[in-house]
């Protein structure tokens, strides 16, 4: 994968972050990122280390080592340092619904468990990441895919955190008719309410929320799902299904007839 000695020819580059004196006047993001030039070489610094640990996804003394969701970071490295973009989007979204969320917020223990780090210094993976996504919305490469065929069987999720947002997502695809409920005034959770703009704009959460609206999947806000209705309410008139409960877990719960 990628360039077999680039780790030898290219140093770690981060992406350059604004000046503090900068950052204090706004609330937004401040790094700025890199060159397509610079992506393609920390693509190249993934080296062909036959057994790649930084997505393995491991807990290992209670602590995370690799990519916990098992993204194929060597693959789309090496498609990165090729310049095949597209196909490196493909890759990214066979394992992560919600790249440019990961990439920008995630602690990156893929980087941790990177094999080129342990003599020197680990591959910019998270950069990568989302370098890729950031330039599939630029291309218009990433549209709502609605499912082909439905169902016919509904599902509520209650709560749209990361968990609700990947299970609404999931299900939807399976062609189930999803409806999200929320008890805040906006969809996204700990991703609207819980990290700062700085770290993480709001328009990339509304637009990937604008996506699943799109692809089918529905949202209710202002709801109390507990104190509102009964689960039997929300599935009232419809083919026996699961009920998915998710906030910070996607939890299955079984609802009348479904075994």
């Amino acid at each position: 994968m990628g360039k077999p000695t680039g780790f030898m020819e290219y140093e770690r580059e981060l992406a350059q972050e604004a000046a503090p004196l900068m950052r204090v006047n706004h609330w937004n993001e401040f790094t700025q990122p890199l060159p397509e030039g610079k992506l393609r070489e920390q693509g190249a610094r993934c080296m062909d280390c036959g057994i790649p640990f930084c997505h393995t996804g491991k807990l290992i003394s209670g602590m995370a080592a690799g990519c916990p969701i098992h993204n194929l970071i060597p693959e789309w490295n090496d498609l990165v340092y090729r310049g095949q973009w597209r196909e490196a989007l493909d890759r990214l979204h066979k394992t992560n619904n919600f790249p440019e969320f990961t990439g920008r917020v995630c602690p990156a223990p893929c980087e941790g468990s990177c094999t080129v780090g342990l003599n020197g210094s680990p591959v910019t993976i998270k950069s990568i990441e989302k370098a890729i996504i950031d330039r599939g919305f630029a291309e218009g490469w990433v549209k709502p895919e609605p499912p082909a065929v439905r169902t016919g069987k509904k599902v509520a999720v209650i709560g749209s955190g990361p968990s609700g947002l990947a299970c609404a997502a999931q299900l939807n695809k399976a062609g189930h008719t999803v409806t999200v409920y929320e008890r805040a005034d906006r969809v996204g959770g700990l991703l609207m309410y819980g990290i700062p703009n700085m770290k993480l704009d709001k328009k990339y959460v509304q637009r990937r929320v604008d996506l699943l609206a799109a692809e089918g999947v529905t949202f209710v806000t202002g709801r109390r799902s507990a104190n509102t209705f009964r689960r039997s309410s929300c599935l009232s008139n419809s083919t026996p299904s699961s009920c998915a409960a998710a906030r910070r877990r996607a939890a299955i719960c079984r609802s009348k007839g479904a075994s």
